[in-house]
């Protein structure tokens, strides 16, 4: 049976595509793509989103979460350190797509649309989040049963030992909202960290995507032709990556490739106050460790693999 998934997200590339590997995996059922701010804002993360969705016109429709609140890269702290996300995603978040008029008809808001499917299929939804942990928060705050009834949580999140890309010690999804990433990371919930550290290992390299492009068709391959050729660029420009990034792919694969990973049981809190260190994830890694784990934490991945599987998803868009 496919694995019931829901994705809350702030699209941006990275994003998108992982998305759009998820219509494309047999063996998903993508039940909804739940919109959050984070590096866009949230109403354009909805309407991308939405946009996202309608031109991949999936057969079965995934439900649609809507985010009318946040600002992009939501939250105090970054300084003069902020990247300029939207060079990184282009100015609406999707690269050079430009995206088509689109409106939700009786929008629901995200953290409510969380509560709803996971409460109708208690026991069964994994929810990935690759974005900030504002919904999560917000949802278990509706519902005091939320993390009970999911099936799994795999939240892409933080980092373990190489500092940050927000700034030099928080990774933005975490920056973007501490006090929401404290609450899910130290709270009850069983739950998968796919850190910084792991998920940016594994990249599409240039002459990988030359052999990828020539195989698109359909929805998914004019997204992708739009989006990814920005991504080539800016991984380049800005964080000096020969390729593309697979990050969030890789957090997707977590939730539905676990073969692809190894993990490890960890204690990790978040950095909710500091000058230089708001949003950091800490660890306790001392030979005694005095804080009780509470994350299984993404250690390492099999990049070849997840390439792999990455290519043979892009190679179904017909």
């Amino acid at each position: 049976m496919p694995r019931k998934l829901i994705i809350d997200a702030d699209p941006g590339i990275g994003d998108a595509l992982a998305i759009t590997l998820a219509v494309l995996d047999p063996e998903v059922e993508l039940l909804a793509v739940t919109a959050t701010a984070g590096c866009v804002d949230g109403p354009t993360a909805t309407r991308n989103v939405t946009a996202v969705l309608t031109l991949l016109d999936p057969d079965k429709r995934p439900k649609v979460g809507a985010c009318e609140t946040g600002d992009a890269g939501a939250g105090p702290g970054f300084g003069g350190e902020e990247l300029d996300w939207a060079a990184v995603n282009g100015p609406d978040g999707l690269g050079a797509w430009e995206l088509p008029d689109v409106e939700l008809y009786a929008p629901r808001d995200s953290p409510r649309l969380l509560v709803e499917l996971v409460r109708e299929h208690e026991g069964d939804v994994t929810l990935l989040t690759l974005g900030p942990l504002t919904n999560v928060k917000l949802a278990a705050e509706r519902w005091g049963g939320f993390y009970d009834a999911l099936g799994g949580l795999v939240v892409a999140a933080g980092s373990v030992e190489s500092g940050g890309d927000a700034t030099a010690a928080a990774e933005f999804n975490v920056a973007s909202d501490p006090l929401a990433a404290r609450s899910v990371l130290t709270g009850r919930a069983a739950k998968t960290l796919v850190p910084l550290d792991v998920a940016r290992q594994p990249v599409l390299s240039p002459p990988a995507w030359e052999t990828v492009k020539g195989r698109l068709g359909g929805g998914a391959g004019e997204l992708l032709e739009q989006m990814l050729p920005w991504a080539l660029r800016a991984n380049h420009q800005h964080f000096g990556v020969e390729g593309i990034s697979l990050q969030e792919p890789t957090a997707l694969a977590a939730a539905i490739r676990p073969s692809l990973f190894e993990r490890e049981e960890m204690a990790v809190d978040v950095e909710t106050a500091g000058d230089l260190t708001r949003g950091m994830t800490v660890f306790d890694r001392r030979g005694v460790r005095r804080w009780q784990t509470n994350v299984e934490v993404v250690r390492e991945v099999d990049a070849p693999g997840l390439q792999d599987w990455v290519i043979g998803l892009l190679s179904r868009a017909r």
